[in-house]
C-alpha cells in the first residue's frame, strides 16, 4: 500500500525540507529487508510521526536504529530503538513543495 505524508521538519535537510511530501511503501511484511541509509516515516511514543534515516536494521529482534541528518536532530540513543510494530512505512520518493 502507498501513502503521502507531508514534511513538517528539518532534520533531514537538505533530502526533505518543510513542506516537502514523502511518497512512502506500507509492507510491514518487508521491513526486515530495510537497510541502512533507508529513510523511514514511523510513530514515536515521545516524538510523535518522524522522518528518518535507519543507522541499523535488526530483523531477528524486529527493530531498527534512526537518526535524524541535522545537528538539531534528536539523536538515536534519545529515541532508542524503533520496533517494526511503530513503523509506517519506507520513504520511497520525496515531492519537493514549490513555494
Amino acid at each position: 500500500m502507498i501513502k503521502i505524508v507531508k514534511v513538517t521538519g528539518s532534520s533531514l535537510s537538505p533530502f526533505f525540507l518543510p513542506d516537502d511530501y514523502a511518497l512512502i511503501w506500507r509492507a510491514p511484511t518487508r521491513f526486515n529487508r530495510l537497510s541502512p541509509g533507508d529513510f523511514v516515516v514511523f510513530n514515536h511514543a515521545a516524538y510523535g510521526r518522524l522522518i528518518k534515516r535507519i543507522l541499523h536494521n535488526d530483523p531477528a529482534e524486529q527493530y531498527i536504529e534512526a537518526a535524524g541528518l541535522h545537528a538539531d536532530s534528536i539523536t538515536s540513543q534519545r529515541m532508542g530503538k524503533i520496533p517494526y510494530s511503530d513503523i509506517i512505512g519506507k520513504v520511497l520518493w520525496s515531492f519537493h513543495h514549490a513555494g
